[in-house]
């Protein structure tokens, strides 16, 4: 496909193409559509997550996390954002670092034990 492809559309006709690309797991695609809604519209935190999102399944945990720390500056108590940044920490083989958000996540569920956070 060509790059035009990618950028043409509406950003509502651009979001639903990522959405169904991330959808049939074509997360490298649905990352180069995100990547343009998100640097049009860098306060909306869907398309950000979104794109975190894609970037954490295409093995990309680096940018993965920078997009998840972004959504938690513009909405501190996104509690998957915070759970996908404990689990990307985790990943990355950083259990210090990703104890402090699943903690969070947890709390933010509901669960003061920590143990669902632990389970997902």
């Amino acid at each position: 496909m060509v790059d035009s492809y990618y950028e043409s559309g509406s950003t509502a006709e651009r979001w639903d193409r990522a959405q169904l690309f991330f959808e049939a797991k074509e997360y490298v695609i649905a990352v180069r559509i995100l990547t343009g809604i998100v640097d049009e519209v860098p306060e909306q935190v869907a398309p950000r997550l979104l794109l975190a999102r894609a970037y954490y399944h295409s093995a990309q945990l680096k940018k993965a996390e920078t997009e998840l720390r972004a959504v938690l500056e513009r909405d501190p108590v996104e509690q998957y954002a915070t759970l996908m940044l404990g689990r990307t920490l985790e990943r990355q083989g950083r259990p210090e670092d990703a104890a402090r958000y699943l903690r969070l996540a947890a709390a933010f569920d509901g669960d003061v034990t920590g143990e669902v956070a632990a389970q997902r």
